[in-house]
């Protein structure tokens, strides 16, 4: 066993995520040289020195239970102290164990459950993509498929519909947890496309050759779909296909593909002659009256089934004496065929946040509603306010971070910072559990352009200034 081997086995022992043990592969890639730093290490994966330092003290923290002297350890020395103890194991390690798969594992990666069970927890519609879609498997023996559409017209639900309904390999790009770089991707298609169909001596193997073997193994009727989320939200260097998708594909092979409108000199998917390519645009005037009815349908489920909302919906409608059926035609109109309208604005009628407007009131469209909230929320009378602050250091950071480092960077009592992320803007943040601490980031790619919209049309603003200065005093305090 060489030495990344050998770390990768440590890393699933001391159960470290993905990112944590690229992190820690790149740190000490050779047990023969100096450990990279946390500045080698930002510029290497383009992410923030607080990102890395992040990582960085997770790792030291699994790794605790194996080697106590990094938690007396204080300051600087423990990545030293990591890597002196990994070589020492390493040249007195024992044979290695085999590791049989699990016949009762999740059917999609476990990195993307709690995505795909919340897409398809309010799910409506959308036959008429399913349909073309199902069309264009059978009418081609393979071939790339792709769902054209602007944020929050549900084509991250789609893939989460269809992958739960097929069990297909999937990957979701989502740029506010830089999960968009094709060596991730890769490396977890892989893993899935190894476990689904037992692919022996394929560790190291590129896509081509993963799907080349999948082909070979696929009986009669079978076929092979990998589901890819949001393909604009992807960062990689120019020149090539988005992901490094491959530009011919074996029979029986299929991409479902999604990803916002492309602007004039960004890439696009490149095939071989011959290999079949469909785009479905959901902005399509075809689509208008299909979108209009699953939007409905949408209103019509929250209203009469969700136990969430639809005693809050009904007290609205009833006590201002509305049709049900006017209030599902008006909201569709205002909804501008966005799903995304719908989750923020159908919870907030029914929580009561807009008691004081009618109907006609409600904001028209996506950015309509964000500004609608942003100013209701006081941020254009109070601007500079710590809930401002909060915002700009989650959108500058860019990766999930706990509120005790948000509320050091803002210099501010981690309490008030905490009531900010669960209260006041709890709905535009998205809360997941980052080994065992709570982080934030910013949930939709929607609200996250309106944010650096803000940001764009007064860059001037002392707040900008002031926000990037105390991240970078805090991160010089943590090096320190």
């Amino acid at each position: 066993m060489d030495w990344q081997e050998f770390l990768r086995r440590e890393s699933g022992i001391h159960g470290l995520s993905m990112e944590q043990t690229d992190t820690l592969l790149a740190a000490l890639f050779s047990p023969d040289n100096f450990p990279l730093n946390q500045a080698q290490l930002s510029i290497k994966f383009s992410i923030a020195e607080a990102t890395v330092s992040q990582r960085m003290g997770q790792i030291y923290r699994k790794f605790g239970k194996s080697f106590p002297q990094l938690l007396d350890q204080k300051g600087a020395g423990k990545l030293d102290i990591l890597c002196t103890k990994l070589k020492e194991k390493y040249y007195q390690q024992p044979e290695p164990v085999v590791a049989t798969p699990d016949p009762n594992s999740s059917p999609y990666p476990e990195e993307f459950r709690s995505l795909i069970e919340e897409k398809i927890r309010r799910f409506c519609g959308r036959e008429f993509v399913f349909n073309t879609f199902q069309q264009f498997i059978t009418e081609n023996p393979h071939g790339y498929f792709t769902i054209v559409g602007d944020a929050g017209m549900g084509k991250s639900s789609i893939v989460a519909k269809y992958v739960s309904e097929h069990k297909s390999p999937c990957y979701f790009n989502i740029l506010v947890e830089r999960r968009n770089r094709p060596e991730l991707f890769l490396k977890s298609i892989r893993r899935q496309l190894i476990d689904r169909y037992q692919l022996p001596n394929s560790e190291d193997a590129d896509l081509p050759t993963l799907l080349a073997k999948v082909a070979g193994k696929l009986t009669a009727g079978d076929r092979l779909v990998i589901a890819i989320d949001a393909l604009d939200e992807v960062e990689q260097e120019p020149g090539e296909n988005l992901l490094h998708l491959p530009t011919t594909l074996p029979d029986n092979v299929y991409f479902l593909l999604t990803r916002r409108p492309y602007n004039l000199g960004q890439r696009r998917l490149t095939v071989s002659p011959g290999v079949p390519v469909k785009e479905l645009d959901l902005r399509d005037n075809k689509y208008v009256n299909d979108n209009q009815e699953d939007i409905k349908e949408y209103i019509r489920f929250v209203i009469n089934t969700d136990s969430d909302y639809q005693n809050g919906l009904k007290n609205w409608i009833q006590s201002r004496s509305i049709a049900e059926t006017d209030f599902v035609e008006q909201v569709a109109k205002k909804s501008e065929n966005n799903f995304m309208y719908l989750r923020y604005v159908l919870p907030a009628i029914a929580k009561g946040d807009y008691n004081d407007l009618s109907l006609k009131q409600l904001p028209d469209g996506l950015r309509q509603y964000y500004q609608s909230h942003w100013v209701r929320m006081g941020m254009e009378a109070k601007p500079g306010q710590l809930m401002e602050k909060v915002l700009y250091i989650l959108l500058e950071i860019g990766t999930p971070i706990p509120c005790e480092m948000i509320a050091g960077i803002a210099k501010m009592d981690e309490c008030d910072v905490g009531k900010v992320l669960e209260d006041k803007w709890v709905e535009y943040l998205k809360k997941q559990d980052v080994d065992g601490e709570m982080c934030y980031t910013i949930y939709h790619a929607s609200f996250l352009d309106f944010l650096k919209g803000k940001r764009e049309m007064d860059s001037k603003r002392k707040i900008f200034k002031e926000v990037n200065q105390r991240i970078a005093e805090y991160l010089e305090e943590g090096m320190a």
